[in-house]
């Protein structure tokens, strides 16, 4: 059996729709070397990161983390939080989001390399 997953191109990489219903949705997250995505926080939900393949700096309300393959971490409701791939290849995690709302809209962005703030 196939499975058609969404998946959006992004400046620092992709992510792929894995699953998503009204508890929770799943994501395949890729950052390409040398990239990160924006510091933000969310209202809406939680998420849980486990790293899958590669090396980065999870930044998590202020405090610099180093994680890879075979970690993972909680990011509560509320956190700021960014991941920068310090590595040569590709960072990829799996993004575990449960909350009450899982769209775009609850991202508050506060630092953003491609100036999406």
């Amino acid at each position: 059996m196939e499975l058609n997953y969404y998946t959006e191109q992004r400046p620092w990489g992709q992510f792929k729709i894995l699953l998503e219903n009204e508890n929770c949705k799943v994501k395949e997250i890729i950052v390409k070397p040398g990239q990160r995505l924006s510091y933000q926080r969310h209202q809406k939900r939680d998420e849980h990161w486990c790293i899958t393949e590669g090396q980065a700096i999870v930044t998590l309300d202020d405090k610099e983390l180093f994680v890879k393959a075979g970690s993972s971490l909680d990011i509560l409701k509320n956190s700021k939080h960014r991941v920068f791939n310090t590595g040569n290849s590709n960072l990829v995690f799996i993004e575990i989001q449960t909350g009450s709302y899982f769209g775009e809209g609850d991202i508050e962005r506060f630092c953003d390399d491609y100036n999406r703030v």
